[in-house]
């Protein structure tokens, strides 16, 4: 009888397979198997490209002749410590009753790339072979993707772009690593004081490396510059009210020189002189404006933003947020953690309600349960599909990171930290169901003789979301009594003005990154966006992937280019890496610049979509090689 073979990135995931596969009986050596099935698994990657000396002996000492090194054809080997499951696989697609293969490896590029280098160093391609693609591991989603696993030619362009990714990483590594290291080692090690250095350049490493060293440098030589602001005391000691003066098109500062910014001045004396000329003339309310203002809740989570949640609330790497969530993804609870998006998908959307009756009956967190509890008392709408939570044009191959209301047989056997990781992505999902939060707003107005002095105030009314996502939550509102007596003002009312004070302000240095927010500034191409929606407006060409940020930031550190504290996560260059970094800029500055490194991470995305043709994107990047290696060759 013929039998279909599926194939797994993990043994862990290949048991959750075999489980709904219903293949029972005692685990063989590197796979299971049935009277139908045989499932079997990789253990990550078991293929990997091989190094120039593979190709010729010379090639292992690195000498500028032998540069650029682009090989026309690519060599490929299997990884010696694997070599036994490479074995297994290899034996289990040589078996004349296998006739379909069903390939199951993580449902994103990278695991595509794992497939299809196994597949091709075997040299055997089954007539048969299809794709399991899966947003979860709950046992309806396992059963959905090998319902629904399509072709796996549909994925040809995914793999053409796992297949780019890798040379161009293997390539620009290589060539300019060798390259850097020829001309400018020598120099780097009597910096450094050493015999002997490498210099280490990668796509995205160096240009990671760049933003980390222009941040610290920019902050080491910043210059503190002090201003002037001037505040008004107006009405009586009772209800006073503190205004700021902001310069308006009627003011005699307007366009004046003293000023250092629209509400400060450069010297102290001329504040002073400033308020002298305002003494002893009447104010006047010229504007009253209140508003009700309605905040929602934020976007769902995808990698990046959890990521640097999870660096701000537990002080951990992003690395190990992904280690944390792909185990909770294996076990059931969440859905699949290498995404971009931050929405949910129409489809999903129709469904969810499965997902907050499966939280109410097996999370049995009582802060969480409280919130269920709310929902269902004040009959809050779980239909989102007009809302800003789901998007079927921001999703690309997944959906946003939420909990899936399963798996709870696995939790108890969580550590706290797992736990606690758990419950901010639930809580975060929760958030999206509750009514938004209000608030009241005042802003004001005062004028004398032409000069506006602005004062506005906001109190929280209804907290809304913020009730479940209470530690972002507004603290307890300062303003709330200024806010009453905003609301007592009347246009065209005149106001004692009771004193004038002078406020001493400085100019702040940009803040160093730490290992959350710099996975936010690459998700944005090298800006750091504090304001949420912003990012999301901005966002789509980003340096490195979801998949791949965090092992970049983890081989900075391990290279010894920079170095992250373990209580702040705050993320300084060492020595070694400004030496690095002073090298690549003065050589081949582009490859620090995020909007180079974004557009060739760009062009990927556009393979994997059929946009532009795989040969195109190679040929762009052989001559960017040949001609950077070329122009530095001559002017050494």
């Amino acid at each position: 009888m013929a039998k279909k073979i599926l194939i797994t990135e993990k043994p862990s995931v290949a048991m959750e397979f075999a489980k709904v596969l219903k293949i029972s009986g005692e685990r063989k050596d590197g796979y299971l198997e049935s009277e139908n099935w045989i499932v079997t698994w990789c253990v990550g990657h078991l293929v990997t490209m091989s190094y120039p000396e593979a190709y010729d002996e010379k090639l292992k000492f690195w000498r500028l002749d032998t540069l650029p090194f682009m090989p026309k054809e690519y060599k490929y080997e299997v990884i010696a410590n694997v070599q036994k499951q490479y074995n297994v696989i290899k034996n289990l697609l040589s078996r004349e009753d296998v006739d379909t293969i069903y390939v199951a490896t993580d449902s994103g590029r990278e695991g595509e790339y794992i497939f299809r280098l196994v597949e091709n160093q075997i040299g055997i391609k089954k007539q048969n072979r299809k794709r399991v693609w899966i947003d979860s591991q709950t046992e309806e989603e396992i059963k959905r993707g090998i319902n629904e696993a399509k072709d796996l030619s549909e994925y040809d362009s995914l793999s053409d772009s796992a297949y780019l990714r890798a040379k161009e990483d293997y390539l620009i590594g290589i060539n300019f690593s060798r390259l850097l290291s020829i001309i400018y080692g020598k120099r780097a090690a009597k910096e450094l004081e050493e015999d002997r250095i490498s210099i280490a350049v990668g796509r995205v490493m160096t240009c990671v490396l760049g933003m980390i060293v222009s941040r610290e440098r920019e902050i080491r030589n910043f210059v503190k510059t002090p201003y002037y602001k001037i505040i008004g005391e107006f009405g009586d000691k009772k209800s006073l009210i503190k205004a700021e003066w902001k310069v308006n098109e009627k003011s005699i500062m307007f366009d004046s020189p003293k000023l250092y910014n629209e509400s400060g001045f450069k010297k102290e004396q001329d504040a002073k002189q400033f308020i002298v000329s305002l003494k002893n003339k009447k104010a006047v309310v010229t504007e009253v404006k209140k508003s009700k203002i309605k905040e929602n809740a934020p976007l769902l989570f995808n990698l990046a933003e959890i990521q640097n949640e999870c660096t701000k609330r537990f002080k951990i790497k992003p690395d190990e947020t992904l280690e944390i969530i792909q185990e909770l993804y294996e076990k059931k609870l969440v859905t699949y953690p290498r995404t971009d998006a931050r929405v949910l998908s129409t489809a999903i959307a129709k469904v969810i309600s499965k997902n907050l009756n499966g939280i109410a009956k097996g999370y049995k967190e009582e802060e969480v349960q409280g919130y269920i509890k709310k929902m269902a008392e004040e009959k809050y709408k779980t239909d989102l599909t007009k809302t800003k939570y789901v998007n079927d044009s921001k999703i690309t191959d997944h959906y946003a990171i939420i909990p899936t209301g399963q798996g709870y047989e696995n939790f108890d056997k969580l550590s706290d930290l797992k736990k606690q990781v758990y419950k901010v992505i639930t809580k975060r999902f929760l958030s999206i169901f509750y009514p938004p939060a209000e608030f009241n707003k005042v802003s004001a107005k005062i004028n004398i003789e032409n000069e506006e002095f602005n004062v506005s105030g906001k109190v929280c009314i209804k907290q809304g979301y913020l009730e479940v996502l209470k530690d972002n939550s507004v603290k307890e509102n300062k303003e709330e009594v200024s806010l009453d007596i905003l609301n007592a003002l009347k246009k065209g009312q005149e106001i004692n003005v009771l004193n004038f004070e002078i406020k001493t302000s400085e100019t702040n240095p940009p803040s160093r990154y730490n290992s959350g927010s710099i996975i936010l500034a690459m998700e944005n191409a090298g800006k750091l966006i504090e304001e949420e929606e912003l990012r999301e407006q901005i966002k789509g060409a980003g340096i490195g992937t979801s998949a791949t940020r965090a092992e970049i930031i983890k081989k900075l550190e391990r290279i010894q280019y920079i170095a992250i504290n373990t209580k702040t996560q705050i993320i300084t260059p060492t020595k070694k890496g400004e030496i690095i970094y002073d090298v690549v800029n003065s050589s081949m500055p582009d490859m620090l610049n995020p909007k180079l490194t974004a557009s060739w991470e760009k062009g990927l995305d556009m393979v994997a979509k059929k946009e532009i043709k795989a040969d195109t994107f190679m040929e762009k990047l052989e001559n960017y090689i040949n001609s950077k290696v070329n122009k530095l060759v001559v002017k050494w």
